[in-house]
């Protein structure tokens, strides 16, 4: 009985974690366990949350390069590449989604604007893990 409970408990945690994120694929960084590359989909924040504070304590603005994101640390710059159009932007990971959003990043509407997908709403994504130090911006050569 004690085994059975036990199963249906761990069930309900993978099904729980599986619904929560819907994700194409991950590698993991092996030193930090932190996804270094992954695919999916990017939404941009509604105007109603400007102003508002962010898991970081920050203030949210539509001005700044910053993304919510529930695969990777808070307090990280991502790379984020539209896979339609091949535009890149480098983000800070300053908050956290919903956890019943399916999307892979929430990003500001400066962000989404620099990656071209506006418009549409949601566009399909790569994101690659840079750190918790500000890399360099030559990362972001391939636009130009």
């Amino acid at each position: 009985m004690k085994n059975l409970l036990v199963l249906t408990v761990l069930m309900g945690v993978f099904l729980a974690s599986k619904a929560q994120i819907n994700i194409d694929s991950i590698a993991l960084n092996k030193k930090r366990n932190v996804p270094v590359t992954q695919f999916g989909v990017a939404s941009f924040y509604a105007d109603k949350f400007e102003g508002q504070r962010t898991c970081t304590d920050e203030i949210f603005t539509q001005k700044r390069l910053t993304a919510a994101c529930n695969t990777l640390p808070l307090n990280c710059w991502i790379k984020v590449t539209n896979l339609r159009n091949k535009k890149s932007v480098m983000v800070w990971i300053n908050d956290r989604m919903h956890p019943s959003n399916p999307r892979l990043i929430d990003m500001s509407k400066s962000a989404a604007v620099a990656l071209g997908y506006t418009g549409h709403g949601l566009t399909r994504v790569k994101i690659t893990y840079l750190g918790k130090k500000k890399p360099d911006e030559a990362l972001l050569a391939d636009n130009k």
